[in-house]
């Protein structure tokens, strides 16, 4: 895999590679959405995607790019469990191992995800141990290349045909996109979007949408250089927790994005139910993240025509439930479809 920056036309090849592999998610609208943000709002719900997530692209896209004797030795990956599920859906497609370093906290429902796609976990403690170095000791005693959850230009463009498929479904409308809201933990996933976006729609505002206590992003963006996070654990959106943005994330990031903002685990429950009532879909915490940023009116979308992403729908069933009866209790009676 190469180490340089990707750009649009490896998104391109990228989306080449993921025809007949990768779902192509379909843009979502609601007229009560609409409302509550003052303009038109499309979701592209990656929660429909294979593995539940958008981690999928970039993982099939890195895989496929291996030479196939590299391959053959199988993968290794770090992740809190929707890249995990991505890398182990992709190798379970090429035929070889997956293992994959999780946190012993991950939800089950992700840990369940990746046991059944035949990946192999190893656990580790977030608060103790390095999951970076746990992977490197496994790779090199299986002679495995590690695939990287989010900073990698394979990675990047694979994440990036998300972005490029918007471009073209709003272009199709006579559309174009005035606002880009984005679920960010590393960063990839808005990254190879916002390459999409600067090539085919330059006008368009990109926005980080991050957990409070984890906006490394909006931090490293007031900073001019990476931050990290003072802490690795305490938030409901446990997709969205990476350390600090990564080096060639943040490098794109950098003069790509307009901004970010920062939202609250209730914020994030309030759109998870909202999406469940509304669209009849599942989000989790992490993936309602950039829908509740529109909901909290924490972004300018009045007269604009907004795309959100819904990155993933990998939840537990019991922060469902909580979630569920938390929004109920945040809506009115006539803003319920019943």
């Amino acid at each position: 895999m190469s180490p340089t920056l990707p750009t649009f036309e490896a998104i391109r090849q990228a989306a080449e590679r993921l025809r007949g592999k990768a779902i192509r998610t379909a843009l979502l609208r609601h007229d009560i959405l609409d409302e509550r943000a003052g303009g038109p709002v499309f979701i592209k719900p990656e929660c429909l995607q294979h593995v539940g997530a958008f981690k999928f692209r970039g993982a099939f896209n890195a895989l496929a790019k291996l030479d196939p004797e590299v391959r053959q030795h199988g993968v290794v990956a770090y992740s809190s469990g929707n890249h995990a599920q991505g890398v182990a859906a992709a190798a379970r497609h090429f035929g070889v191992a997956a293992t994959i370093v999780m946190p012993s906290d991950a939800p089950s429902v992700k840990i369940e995800g990746v046991q059944r796609l035949g990946g192999i976990i190893e656990f580790y403690d977030r608060e103790t141990q390095s999951r970076e170095e746990m992977a490197r000791e496994i790779a090199a005693l299986r002679r495995a290349p590690i695939i990287p959850a989010f900073d990698h230009s394979d990675i990047i463009a694979g994440q990036g045909t998300a972005g490029l498929e918007i471009c073209e479904d709003l272009e199709a409308m006579g559309l174009k996109a005035d606002l880009f809201a984005c679920c960010v933990g590393g960063g990839g996933l808005v990254a190879g979007c916002g390459l999409a976006f600067n090539a085919l729609s330059p006008k368009t505002e990109i926005w980080a949408v991050e957990p409070e206590g984890f906006d490394d992003h909006i931090r490293s963006l007031a900073a001019g250089e990476r931050v990290k996070n003072l802490r690795t654990s305490g938030s409901i959106c446990d997709a969205l927790m990476a350390p600090m943005p990564g080096e060639m994330t943040f490098a794109l990031n950098r003069h790509q994005l307009t901004g970010g903002v920062a939202i609250s685990d209730e914020e994030a429950m309030a759109a998870m139910a909202f999406a469940f009532h509304h669209f009849k879909i599942v989000l989790e915490p992490g993936g309602a993240a950039a829908l509740a940023a529109v909901l909290a009116e924490k972004l300018d979308t009045k007269n604009k025509t907004t795309v959100v992403m819904a990155s993933g729908g990998n939840v537990d069933p019991a922060i469902f439930s909580k979630a569920l009866g938390f929004g109920r209790a945040h809506y009115d009676e006539e803003d319920v479809d019943v």
